[in-house]
């Protein structure tokens, strides 16, 4: 398929974006069934309003977001095979909130608040297996399950009912194999919160992957700021060259769905508009492959997206075990990126499957927290492998010393060589609000009217 002509076809309707109209007809061309979630299209209203800089500096703002947003919200803790065993526990942090998150039974997780009932010292400071919550300070212990085992000089704490003397739990769901925290006890059940996206997911289980890798740094910018740049394609011929000759960039479908979720997917094995002319098949096929000296022969009527399909349905075939025949040159290629609000981005499709997660560093507006996990098939015969162990960047690494990202270790840095300076310029900003695209940057604009939402909540 070329991208010469995105007009509409007799019969369409002309008020189609072109990312939505040149994806829905690549889709036409597949030769497998295709699944629905893919023809889900949902284009936002076609608005260019910005977003004011101070959003992303202004402490205010984040005093709403800790108030309105990370204290009221559903948010990703965990996979459920970071703690597979009963007595696994890691812990989850954001702003000023400290959870405990742990297994405490072979079907049960619960997340207890990490501060001791005595003078608030942290139970626990990392993740790993535990019997009891014993605190370093004075010894008080409590039992998985939150009910108290021992307070040392009990005889000195006549006022302390055992039978009470509780950890307070946050809420806890789970979806495809994560682990979900909500510390508003009044807030509505996850799978309201999930919207479309376990509907969009049938195709794609993420139980059925398991983790290769999760990697951690910390980066210096406000926490929207690396996280938009995860949820539009625009800015790949500035900062991704190298993506050009194998990625519809410009050409990417934008969805936007009900307030927590929005989509992109952008379509590989076709080459940018960005290029001064477009590859042939053959040319791409060689770029996606990394290949320098082999020769490149497509069979008559084939095309790039069909010989690099079939590539990664045998590769599949052979690392797991299962017959991935069925799938689309869609799931198999295409990137196909889900954002659930507040800060938790799924992939879906087969090629990649990603999950990243963006938090405040703590309650300073200029710094974040960024993780970024790896989720492979889990293979048809044998054990379920255990999960990769999280490995955290220090302030003097980069994501490509991390070689469980191979490649996609470079794409990363590249991402995060522009934060600072993002930042830096949002905040010498004299303008009250920036300039938004009306199409491609729609799932900001989306993103940030859930926030407002949020924000004057009433509730």
């Amino acid at each position: 398929m070329t991208t010469a002509d995105m007009g509409p076809r007799p019969g369409e309707v002309d008020d189609v974006p072109r990312g939505e109209r040149f994806y829905q007809r690549l889709l036409d061309e597949d030769t497998r069934p295709v699944p629905a979630s893919l023809r889900a299209t949902s284009a936002g209203p076609p608005d260019g309003a910005g977003i004011a800089p101070s959003r992303y500096f202004d402490p205010e703002i984040h005093r709403l977001e800790v108030e309105r947003v990370w204290n009221r919200v559903w948010q990703m803790a965990c996979r459920e095979e970071q703690i597979p065993e009963v007595g696994d526990s890691v812990v989850y942090e954001i702003a000023d909130t400290s959870l405990i998150v742990v297994r405490t039974a072979p079907d049960e997780i619960r997340a207890f608040h990490n501060s001791c009932l005595h003078r608030g010292t942290q139970l626990r400071t990392r993740a790993g297996h535990v019997k009891r919550f014993r605190c370093p300070y004075h010894g008080f212990t409590w039992n998985l399950d939150g009910s108290l085992h021992e307070i040392p000089c009990a005889w000195d704490f006549p006022q302390v009912d055992p039978a009470t003397f509780r950890l307070p739990e946050a809420r806890v769901g789970t979806w495809g194999g994560f682990v979900f925290v909500n510390t508003d006890p009044n807030a509505g059940p996850l799978e309201e919160h999930l919207e479309d996206l376990p509907a969009h997911f049938t195709a794609w289980p993420l139980e059925e992957r398991r983790l290769t890798a999760h990697i951690v740094r910390t980066m210096p910018c406000n926490w929207k700021v690396a996280l938009e740049a995860f949820i539009e394609a625009y800015h790949t011929m500035t900062v991704h060259p190298q993506l050009l000759r194998t990625a519809a960039d410009t050409l990417t479908q934008y969805d936007v769905y009900g307030p927590h979720v929005s989509r992109m997917l952008t379509a590989v094995g076709i080459s940018s508009e960005h290029l001064d002319r477009p590859l042939d098949d053959a040319e791409i096929v060689k770029a996606m492959l990394g290949s320098t000296e082999e020769e490149i022969v497509l069979e008559p009527g084939s095309t790039a997206r069909r010989v690099l399909a079939d590539r990664v349905r045998a590769s599949l075939h052979r690392r797991t075990g299962r017959d991935h025949a069925h799938i689309t040159d869609a799931e198999a290629l295409d990137g196909i990126e889900y954002f659930l609000f507040p800060n938790f981005m799924p992939w879906g499709g087969y090629l990649t499957s990603f999950a990243y997660r963006f938090r405040p560093d703590g309650n300073d507006p200029g710094s974040c927290v960024i993780d970024i996990m790896v989720l492979e098939p889990v293979p048809q015969d044998g054990p379920r492998p255990p999960a990769a162990k999280t490995r955290y960047l220090g302030p003097d690494e980069s994501w490509t010393d991390a070689p469980e990202l191979g490649v996609f270790g470079r794409v990363f840095n590249q991402d995060g060589a522009r934060f600072a300076r993002v930042q830096r310029g949002l905040r010498a900003s004299v303008r009250t609000s920036g300039t938004l695209a009306r199409y491609q940057e729609s799932r900001i604009r989306h993103f940030h009217a859930t926030l407002d939402a949020y924000f004057t909540r009433s509730d």
